[in-house]
Protein backbone atom coordinates (compact mmCIF):
# COMPACT_ATOMS: atom_id res chain seq x y z
CA UNK A 1 0.00 0.00 0.00
CA UNK A 2 2.84 2.11 1.11
CA UNK A 3 4.18 2.14 -2.74
CA UNK A 4 0.48 2.52 -4.38
CA UNK A 5 0.70 5.89 -2.24
CA UNK A 6 4.04 7.07 -3.31
CA UNK A 7 2.77 6.59 -6.84
CA UNK A 8 -0.07 8.36 -6.35
CA UNK A 9 0.09 10.03 -9.52
CA UNK A 10 0.17 7.27 -11.65
CA UNK A 11 -1.80 4.74 -9.53
CA UNK A 12 -6.02 4.27 -10.73
CA UNK A 13 -9.08 3.42 -8.92
CA UNK A 14 -10.99 1.57 -11.39
CA UNK A 15 -14.93 0.22 -11.08
CA UNK A 16 -18.16 -0.49 -13.23
CA UNK A 17 -21.17 -1.62 -13.26
CA UNK A 18 -23.02 -4.39 -15.35
CA UNK A 19 -25.86 -6.33 -16.07
CA UNK A 20 -26.44 -8.65 -13.20
CA UNK A 21 -24.56 -11.98 -14.11
CA UNK A 22 -26.35 -14.15 -11.42
CA UNK A 23 -29.47 -13.64 -13.54
CA UNK A 24 -28.02 -14.92 -16.88
CA UNK A 25 -29.59 -17.99 -18.16
CA UNK A 26 -28.97 -17.79 -22.09
CA UNK A 27 -25.15 -17.92 -21.68
CA UNK A 28 -24.00 -14.43 -22.75
CA UNK A 29 -21.93 -12.54 -20.90
CA UNK A 30 -23.31 -9.25 -18.58
CA UNK A 31 -23.10 -6.32 -20.90
CA UNK A 32 -21.39 -3.34 -19.51
CA UNK A 33 -23.15 0.04 -18.69
CA UNK A 34 -20.30 2.30 -17.58
CA UNK A 35 -17.10 2.47 -16.19
CA UNK A 36 -15.28 4.90 -14.27
CA UNK A 37 -11.64 4.99 -13.49
CA UNK A 38 -10.46 7.76 -10.58
CA UNK A 39 -6.88 8.72 -10.24
CA UNK A 40 -5.64 8.41 -6.99
CA UNK A 41 -3.34 11.74 -6.38
CA UNK A 42 -5.80 14.32 -8.02
CA UNK A 43 -9.08 12.40 -7.80
CA UNK A 44 -9.73 13.18 -11.76
CA UNK A 45 -12.37 10.70 -12.96
CA UNK A 46 -12.38 9.86 -16.17
CA UNK A 47 -15.79 7.68 -17.21
CA UNK A 48 -17.16 5.61 -19.96
CA UNK A 49 -20.94 4.50 -20.10
CA UNK A 50 -23.78 3.65 -22.44
CA UNK A 51 -26.25 6.70 -22.42
CA UNK A 52 -23.01 9.18 -22.89
CA UNK A 53 -22.33 7.09 -26.03
CA UNK A 54 -25.89 7.17 -26.95
CA UNK A 55 -26.58 10.86 -26.02
CA UNK A 56 -23.38 11.60 -28.36
CA UNK A 57 -25.44 9.53 -31.29
CA UNK A 58 -28.50 10.57 -30.68
CA UNK A 59 -29.87 8.11 -29.64
CA UNK A 60 -32.86 8.46 -27.49
CA UNK A 61 -32.62 6.83 -24.22
CA UNK A 62 -35.88 4.54 -24.37
CA UNK A 63 -33.81 3.16 -27.63
CA UNK A 64 -31.03 2.15 -26.24
CA UNK A 65 -31.32 -1.18 -25.84
CA UNK A 66 -32.23 -1.51 -29.38
CA UNK A 67 -28.49 -0.19 -29.90
CA UNK A 68 -27.08 -1.52 -27.12
CA UNK A 69 -23.93 -3.65 -28.83
CA UNK A 70 -22.89 -0.50 -31.00
CA UNK A 71 -23.55 1.79 -28.34
CA UNK A 72 -21.32 -0.54 -25.91
CA UNK A 73 -18.59 -1.32 -28.58
CA UNK A 74 -18.03 2.08 -28.52
CA UNK A 75 -17.80 3.21 -25.09
CA UNK A 76 -15.33 0.02 -24.50
CA UNK A 77 -13.15 0.85 -27.29
CA UNK A 78 -12.69 4.39 -26.09
CA UNK A 79 -11.96 2.86 -22.17
CA UNK A 80 -9.27 0.45 -23.59
CA UNK A 81 -7.77 3.53 -25.60
CA UNK A 82 -7.70 5.20 -22.54
CA UNK A 83 -6.06 2.58 -21.26
CA UNK A 84 -3.43 2.13 -23.73
CA UNK A 85 -1.31 4.92 -22.76
CA UNK A 86 -1.56 3.65 -18.84
CA UNK A 87 -0.60 0.09 -18.68
CA UNK A 88 2.15 0.51 -16.90
CA UNK A 89 -0.10 2.35 -14.32
CA UNK A 90 -1.08 0.64 -10.80
CA UNK A 91 -5.07 -0.36 -11.20
CA UNK A 92 -7.03 -0.45 -7.59
CA UNK A 93 -10.00 -2.50 -7.37
CA UNK A 94 -12.71 -4.27 -5.54
CA UNK A 95 -13.00 -7.85 -6.56
CA UNK A 96 -12.42 -7.57 -10.24
CA UNK A 97 -10.77 -11.10 -10.56
CA UNK A 98 -12.21 -13.27 -13.16
CA UNK A 99 -14.76 -13.20 -16.47
CA UNK A 100 -17.97 -12.86 -14.23
CA UNK A 101 -16.94 -9.65 -12.54
CA UNK A 102 -13.21 -8.40 -13.68
CA UNK A 103 -10.72 -7.11 -16.52
CA UNK A 104 -11.15 -10.16 -17.88
CA UNK A 105 -14.40 -9.40 -18.14
CA UNK A 106 -13.99 -6.13 -19.73
CA UNK A 107 -11.54 -7.88 -22.13
CA UNK A 108 -13.86 -10.10 -23.02
CA UNK A 109 -16.96 -8.51 -23.87
CA UNK A 110 -15.03 -6.07 -26.29
CA UNK A 111 -13.74 -9.33 -27.89
CA UNK A 112 -17.44 -10.92 -28.16
CA UNK A 113 -18.11 -7.38 -29.52
CA UNK A 114 -15.80 -7.71 -32.24
CA UNK A 115 -12.99 -5.55 -30.29
CA UNK A 116 -9.26 -5.96 -29.82
CA UNK A 117 -8.83 -5.29 -26.01
CA UNK A 118 -5.60 -4.10 -24.01
CA UNK A 119 -4.03 -5.96 -21.89
CA UNK A 120 -2.82 -4.89 -17.87
CA UNK A 121 0.06 -6.77 -16.35
CA UNK A 122 -1.10 -8.66 -13.07
CA UNK A 123 1.82 -6.91 -11.06
CA UNK A 124 -0.68 -3.57 -11.95
CA UNK A 125 -3.54 -4.68 -10.52
CA UNK A 126 -4.19 -4.49 -6.70
CA UNK A 127 -7.35 -5.78 -5.24
CA UNK A 128 -8.63 -3.67 -1.91
CA UNK A 129 -10.99 -6.32 -1.15
CA UNK A 130 -8.32 -9.30 -0.31
CA UNK A 131 -5.67 -6.56 0.86
CA UNK A 132 -8.21 -5.85 3.47
CA UNK A 133 -8.86 -9.50 4.60
CA UNK A 134 -4.93 -10.29 5.00
CA UNK A 135 -4.79 -7.26 6.66
CA UNK A 136 -7.51 -7.70 9.21
CA UNK A 137 -8.74 -11.07 8.94
CA UNK A 138 -11.63 -12.66 7.32
CA UNK A 139 -14.21 -11.07 10.10
CA UNK A 140 -13.17 -7.47 9.74
CA UNK A 141 -16.33 -6.45 8.67
CA UNK A 142 -19.89 -8.07 8.00
CA UNK A 143 -21.50 -8.94 4.61
CA UNK A 144 -21.08 -7.39 1.95
CA UNK A 145 -18.15 -5.78 2.71
CA UNK A 146 -18.35 -2.57 1.03
CA UNK A 147 -21.07 -1.80 1.95
CA UNK A 148 -21.00 -2.65 5.80
CA UNK A 149 -17.52 -0.66 5.51
CA UNK A 150 -19.58 2.34 4.26
CA UNK A 151 -21.74 2.18 7.24
CA UNK A 152 -19.15 1.83 10.36
CA UNK A 153 -17.14 4.58 8.77
CA UNK A 154 -19.83 6.81 8.24
CA UNK A 155 -19.12 7.08 4.48
CA UNK A 156 -22.14 8.19 2.70
CA UNK A 157 -23.63 6.52 0.57
CA UNK A 158 -25.37 8.70 -1.45
CA UNK A 159 -25.71 7.37 -5.30
CA UNK A 160 -24.82 4.07 -3.89
CA UNK A 161 -26.27 1.22 -5.49
CA UNK A 162 -25.96 -2.88 -4.15
CA UNK A 163 -25.28 -5.39 -6.47
CA UNK A 164 -29.36 -5.96 -6.26
CA UNK A 165 -30.45 -2.64 -6.60
CA UNK A 166 -27.49 -2.30 -9.38
CA UNK A 167 -29.63 -5.52 -11.49
CA UNK A 168 -32.77 -3.32 -10.65
CA UNK A 169 -31.44 -0.43 -12.17
CA UNK A 170 -30.32 -2.66 -15.16
CA UNK A 171 -33.77 -3.89 -15.64
CA UNK A 172 -35.13 -0.39 -15.80
CA UNK A 173 -32.90 0.99 -18.05
CA UNK A 174 -31.95 3.53 -15.00
CA UNK A 175 -28.46 3.76 -16.91
CA UNK A 176 -28.01 7.22 -16.05
CA UNK A 177 -28.67 6.11 -12.19
CA UNK A 178 -26.22 3.25 -12.65
CA UNK A 179 -23.25 5.83 -14.00
CA UNK A 180 -23.99 7.77 -10.55
CA UNK A 181 -23.20 4.76 -8.41
CA UNK A 182 -19.86 3.71 -10.87
CA UNK A 183 -18.54 7.37 -9.82
CA UNK A 184 -19.61 7.17 -6.09
CA UNK A 185 -17.91 3.96 -5.84
CA UNK A 186 -14.67 4.96 -7.07
CA UNK A 187 -14.24 8.03 -4.69
CA UNK A 188 -15.68 5.12 -1.84
CA UNK A 189 -12.72 2.94 -3.06
CA UNK A 190 -10.11 5.32 -2.76
CA UNK A 191 -11.41 6.89 0.60
CA UNK A 192 -11.18 3.61 1.89
CA UNK A 193 -7.37 2.84 0.53
CA UNK A 194 -6.45 6.54 2.24
CA UNK A 195 -8.03 5.46 5.74
CA UNK A 196 -6.23 1.81 5.46
CA UNK A 197 -3.05 3.54 4.93
CA UNK A 198 -3.53 5.87 8.19
CA UNK A 199 -4.75 3.07 10.05
CA UNK A 200 -7.73 5.22 10.74
CA UNK A 201 -10.32 2.05 8.53
CA UNK A 202 -12.60 1.48 11.47
CA UNK A 203 -13.15 -2.69 11.53
CA UNK A 204 -14.63 -5.91 13.58
CA UNK A 205 -11.44 -6.53 14.09
CA UNK A 206 -9.84 -7.14 17.54
CA UNK A 207 -6.48 -5.99 18.16
CA UNK A 208 -4.46 -8.93 18.04
CA UNK A 209 -6.24 -9.86 14.93
CA UNK A 210 -5.28 -6.20 13.35
CA UNK A 211 -1.45 -6.88 14.29
CA UNK A 212 -1.50 -10.45 13.48
CA UNK A 213 -0.85 -11.43 16.78
CA UNK A 214 -3.22 -14.36 16.38
CA UNK A 215 -2.42 -18.12 17.80
CA UNK A 216 -2.33 -19.90 14.17
CA UNK A 217 0.27 -16.82 13.31
CA UNK A 218 2.42 -17.32 16.32
CA UNK A 219 2.28 -20.92 15.49
CA UNK A 220 3.73 -20.53 11.74
CA UNK A 221 6.36 -17.90 13.18
CA UNK A 222 7.40 -20.11 15.91
CA UNK A 223 7.84 -22.61 12.97
CA UNK A 224 10.57 -20.49 11.12
CA UNK A 225 12.45 -18.11 13.82
CA UNK A 226 13.77 -20.25 16.98
CA UNK A 227 13.61 -17.23 18.87
CA UNK A 228 9.60 -16.61 18.78
CA UNK A 229 9.80 -20.07 19.86
CA UNK A 230 12.28 -19.51 22.37
CA UNK A 231 9.51 -16.48 23.43
CA UNK A 232 6.53 -18.31 23.26
CA UNK A 233 8.32 -21.44 25.66
CA UNK A 234 9.60 -19.16 27.88
CA UNK A 235 5.98 -17.39 28.41
CA UNK A 236 4.41 -20.22 28.83
CA UNK A 237 6.99 -21.63 31.58
CA UNK A 238 6.57 -18.39 33.50
CA UNK A 239 3.00 -18.47 33.42
CA UNK A 240 3.31 -21.97 35.10
CA UNK A 241 5.86 -20.48 37.60
CA UNK A 242 3.63 -17.88 39.01
CA UNK A 243 0.27 -19.89 38.82
CA UNK A 244 2.32 -22.49 41.08
CA UNK A 245 3.20 -19.87 43.07
CA UNK A 246 -0.29 -18.27 43.50
CA UNK A 247 -1.60 -21.92 44.15
CA UNK A 248 1.67 -22.32 46.89
CA UNK A 249 0.25 -19.92 49.15
CA UNK A 250 -3.12 -20.64 48.80
CA UNK A 251 -2.29 -24.36 50.23
CA UNK A 252 0.16 -23.51 52.74
CA UNK A 253 -0.65 -21.09 55.61
CA UNK A 254 0.97 -18.29 55.81
CA UNK A 255 3.59 -18.68 59.21
CA UNK A 256 2.53 -16.54 62.05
Amino acid sequence: MDTLLEQASTTLVIHYSCESFYDKNDGKTPRITSIAVRNLASGQTDSFSIHQIAEEQRVPFDLIVDHYDDLERQMLDRYFEFLRSRQHFNWLHWNMRDVNYGFAALEHRHRVLGGQPIMIAEDKKFDLSRALIDLYGVGYTGHPRLETLLVKNNITNRDFLTGVQEADAFENKEFVRLHQSTLRKVDTLANLFERTNSKKLKTNSSWAEQYGYTPAVLAEWAKEYWIVSLVIVAGGVLTFVVRAFDLWHLLVPATP
